[in-house]
């Protein structure tokens, strides 16, 4: 199922360029109205999902790049132990695969990810995130739907 990495490796394009775009074309904090209730912001975090950790000085750089380096493995060893018709799992690990292999990159060339996608309703703002996070919460979304036997033909059931 390795024939799926190509997911993971426009994920990564993708990430990265609009990574590099933000950070080159917007100062830090900076905030561009698109849409009602959606706004480009560039903001730095130093934290894991929704800032986690981010004031935690520092040593949170190198246990997340860590833990992303050894899910990574894991997920690549799980997706090449797939069987040919576990598609939407393969699609789901890819997908997480080059999100994270995404916020890894960030990590280690910069200290900290570069989120930039603002959803807000009046004064509340979800926590920024970026194309990566948005990749890696729609393969578990995959991964959740494939548990629950969606896109599963009736005969893997029956086995």
């Amino acid at each position: 199922m390795l024939k799926w990495l190509w997911v993971s490796a426009l994920t990564l394009l993708l990430d990265q360029a609009s990574k590099l775009a933000v950070d080159g074309s917007m100062r830090l904090y900076e905030s561009i109205p698109l849409i009602p209730y959606f706004n480009l912001t560039y903001v730095h975090n130093t934290g894991a999902a929704f800032s986690f950790l981010a004031q935690a000085g520092g040593w949170q750089r190198w246990l997340f790049a860590g833990l992303a380096v050894v899910m990574s493995g894991i997920i690549a060893i799980w997706l090449a132990r797939l069987q040919k018709h576990e598609t939407l799992m393969a699609v789901a690990l890819s997908l997480v695969l080059g999100g994270a292999i995404g916020n890894l990159i960030d990590r280690v060339a910069y200290g900290y990810v570069i989120d930039f996608l603002d959803v807000y309703y009046q004064d509340w703002h979800w926590p920024a995130f970026n194309i990566a996070d948005s990749a890696i919460c729609v393969g578990v979304g995959f991964m959740l739907l494939e548990s629950f036997g969606v896109g599963r033909k009736a005969v893997d059931v029956l086995e």
